[in-house]
């Protein structure tokens, strides 16, 4: 939908204008109603949590920036390989973050959880490297960026989802329909029936609720492990075009979703040893080397 929507009236930012000014007039009025009846809601939205979601809000509004613009000007295939790099990135940073690495073996099993994507996205074959690309790839690095500091602790874990989401969508909203400028109101008569249930799908499929689940699931879990489960979103695809595009798997496909999904529940397991292992007590076996390692980022 993003693809075939950038080839309509004004182009992409008259795309990423109209999906979040659809999000945020969607998230404005529930979130007026939830501070008007619920004190603690006023309460959890300090000046602090309102330089947290303009933060978030320009990371995110700088991934779907690059990643659209990356989309027009490249084939899907490229976009899908490049895009799942995350799964490898965001481990890296937060490594870099927290200053505390995971094991080989769990990227051994992100780099398996991409060799699936690869498969999976490889039908048509991979296209001339391109501008689209490197935009693409620009994309990908600052999606781990925006994982990682979504779940980093220095943000604090206090503020309220909904509220945080909500700036998000204001700040997007804000920048790219002053970006568009008088073009945005030329562009909307031109807009199809058709092309606006496209353009409120991505607003309110898309960015509201994706926004919401995964900001509340990453500030409950680790970067790492979000980043794992957003790289079987290929797989979801592939689910869904079987079952309602009336697709047919190849052994290729079905390596791929083999590979995607061995990937990521290997990557699991080993996230959860680590996270147990550094909730041991003091005194239990072993305490003196995670205290060290957590110490020296070794």
């Amino acid at each position: 939908m993003a693809k075939d929507l950038t080839a309509a009236a004004g182009g992409v930012l008259v795309l990423l204008a109209l999906r979040y000014l659809i999000s945020a007039f969607a998230m404005l009025p529930v979130l007026a109603v939830r501070r008007a009846v619920s004190r603690e809601q006023r309460a959890r939205t300090p000046k602090r949590g309102l330089s947290v979601g303009l933060l978030l809000g320009l990371t995110q509004a700088s991934v779907l920036a690059f990643e659209t613009y990356g989309v027009a000007h490249t084939s899907a295939t490229n976009a899908g390989v490049l895009i799942s790099l995350t799964i490898l990135l965001t481990p890296m940073l937060e490594g870099v973050a927290g200053r505390r690495w995971l094991p080989p073996r769990f990227f051994v099993a992100a780099g398996v959880a991409v060799g699936g994507v690869v498969l999976l996205v490889s039908g048509p074959g991979l296209a001339a490297p391109s501008i689209g690309d490197a935009l693409i790839l620009v994309a990908a690095v600052i999606r781990a960026a925006h994982v990682t500091l979504s779940g980093h602790p220095a943000l604090g874990r206090n503020h309220d989802t909904f509220s945080l989401v909500t700036v998000q969508t204001v700040v997007g909203a804000v920048l790219f329909t002053a970006a568009v400028g008088p073009g945005l109101g030329t562009a909307l008569p031109s807009y199809e029936i058709s092309q606006w249930l496209a353009v409120t799908y991505l607003a309110l499929g898309c960015s509201v609720f994706a926004f919401l689940v995964q900001l509340w699931a990453v500030r409950r879990t680790s970067a790492a492990r979000a980043s794992l489960l957003l790289g079987t979103e290929p797989v979801w695809a592939v689910l869904i075009g079987v079952g309602i595009g009336g697709e047919h798997l190849t052994p290729m496909v079905v390596a791929g979703v083999v590979l995607v999904l061995a990937g990521t529940v290997a990557g699991q397991r080993v996230e959860a040893n680590v996270r147990l292992e550094q909730r041991k007590p003091i005194g239990s076996p072993g305490w003196r080397t995670r205290v060290r390692e957590q110490t020296t980022g070794s």
